[in-house]
């Protein structure tokens, strides 16, 4: 297991709540994002390797494919590794739950 350690915060916008988990491992993360029940939900898998990156869709989701595929390519090309992001919310992300939602992600993977 790498230096840092498992990671989980909760993630209030608006009247929704979301729950962030990272799981960090020497060659990349898990990361799972869930609003209500934590389920495995839609699955993306990235490895970045130097300027580029490669995307998969392991299970396709019914909407915010384009986010989820955006916070694995960000985050392999960040710890040029493997980024596996699942997630599983109630409805559609706004752009500005959107953006807290990477924020959050962003600053748990970089410390």
């Amino acid at each position: 297991m790498s230096k840092t350690n498992y990671k989980k915060n909760n993630i209030k916008v608006d009247d929704r709540e979301f729950l962030v988990q990272i799981v960090p491992f020497d060659n990349g993360n898990f990361i799972s994002i869930t609003e209500g029940q934590e389920k495995i939900g839609a699955m993306v898998v990235s490895i970045g390797s130097g300027s580029r990156t490669s995307t998969v869709t392991v299970i396709p989701s019914k909407s915010g494919s384009l986010f989820l595929k955006m916070i694995s390519e960000r985050i392999a090309s960040i710890v040029n590794g493997i980024c596996i992001v699942s997630i599983n919310i109630k409805k559609d992300l706004k752009l500005e739950e959107m953006k807290i939602i990477m924020n959050e992600i962003m600053e748990s993977v970089k410390h």
